[in-house]
C-alpha cells in the first residue's frame, strides 16, 4: 500500500528530472528552400562565365543563397569575393532593389600578395558594366583590423571558403566581431567553409584548410551570434579531408601529382559546412 501511494509521486519526480536533463534543442536542420525566380534568372544569365557555371554542381549557389535567406531587396556584404564567382550571381540579383557590397582587401594596405591587387582591379572593371551589375559598392578593409561598413547597416554578410585563412592567420575573432558590428539586429551571417572531421586539432586545421564546425560556431557565438540552422547542401561524402596537400589537393587548386588527377576529380570539390547565424 505504501509503495502504491508513493508511486505517482515517484513518477512525477522522475519526469521532472528527465525534463531537466533533456538537452537544449539543437539548431534546426534545413529543409531545401525554394529558389525564387529572380535568383534563378541570375543563375541562368548568359553573363556568367561558363567555367564558373560548371562549378555549380559543387557549390549549389541557388540552394545556398536560398538557405541563407538572401532577398533581392537587401544590402548584402560579401567578404573577399576574390575572382567574383558569387559576384556574378549576387550583384545582378540585387541591382534593382538591393545593394551588393564587395568587401575587399584595401589597395592602400602595402605588402599584400599581388593577386589581391589584380583581383580588385578586375572586380572594378567588371562593375563598369552597370547594365549587368547595377551600382555595386567596393569597400576596402585592412586585413589586420577588419571593418566592413557603418554599424547596423547590412542585412546579410556572406563568406565563402574564407574562414580557414583567418584561423591560420590568427585574425578570425576580429573578422567575426566585424561581421556582427556591420549587421543590423536580426541580420544574417552565412558561412561556407571546408569541413574537418570533429575533433581535428587546431594545428591540423591551420595546415589543411579544413575547419571543424565546432570551431566556426564557437567563433561566431563568441562574437555574439546565435546559430540558427545548418544545411548539408554543400556536403561531399567522397571527401575524406585527409589529403597530402590539404584541401588544395582537390579541385579547383589541384595540387597533386598528375598521375592522381582522375582520383581527385572523382572526389570533386571539398566537403563543406553551410551555417546560418543570426545577430540577436
Amino acid at each position: 500500500m505504501l509503495l502504491a501511494a508513493l508511486l505517482p509521486a515517484l513518477l512525477i519526480a522522475h519526469a521532472d528530472a528527465a525534463a531537466q536533463a533533456k538537452p537544449k534543442s539543437a539548431p534546426k536542420a534545413s529543409t531545401a528552400a525554394a529558389v525564387d525566380p529572380a535568383l534563378q534568372a541570375a543563375l541562368r544569365s548568359s553573363t556568367r562565365d561558363p567555367k564558373n557555371v560548371l562549378r555549380d554542381q559543387y557549390r549549389h549557389p541557388g540552394e545556398t543563397l536560398a538557405f541563407f535567406g538572401v532577398k533581392p531587396t537587401q544590402t548584402v556584404v560579401e567578404i573577399t569575393p576574390g575572382g567574383g564567382w558569387y559576384t556574378e550571381i549576387l550583384a545582378p540579383y540585387l541591382k534593382d532593389g538591393g545593394q551588393y557590397v564587395a568587401a575587399v582587401y584595401d589597395d592602400a594596405v602595402p605588402n599584400q600578395p599581388q593577386y589581391r591587387y589584380r583581383q580588385n582591379k578586375a572586380l572594378r572593371e567588371r562593375f563598369a558594366n552597370a547594365q549587368v551589375y547595377g551600382k555595386p559598392e567596393v569597400r576596402g578593409f585592412d586585413p589586420k583590423a577588419p571593418a566592413f561598413g557603418p554599424a547596423n547597416s547590412a542585412d546579410v554578410v556572406l563568406t565563402f571558403r574564407n574562414a580557414h585563412n583567418w584561423v591560420e592567420e590568427g585574425t578570425a575573432e576580429a573578422y567575426f566581431k566585424a561581421f556582427f558590428d556591420v549587421l543590423k539586429p536580426g541580420g544574417t551571417l552565412g558561412v561556407v567553409d571546408h569541413r574537418a572531421k570533429p575533433g581535428t586539432d587546431l594545428e591540423k586545421m591551420k595546415t589543411s584548410g579544413y575547419l571543424t564546425e565546432a570551431l566556426v560556431i564557437e567563433l561566431a557565438q563568441k562574437a555574439g551570434f546565435k546559430l540558427d540552422a545548418k544545411s548539408e547542401v554543400n556536403a561531399n561524402p567522397k571527401d575524406t579531408a585527409d589529403h597530402p596537400n590539404g584541401v588544395w589537393t582537390l579541385p579547383p587548386s589541384n595540387q597533386h601529382d598528375a598521375k592522381d588527377d582522375a582520383k581527385y576529380k572523382a572526389i570533386g570539390e571539398s566537403d563543406r559546412m553551410t551555417l546560418r547565424f543570426v545577430k540577436p
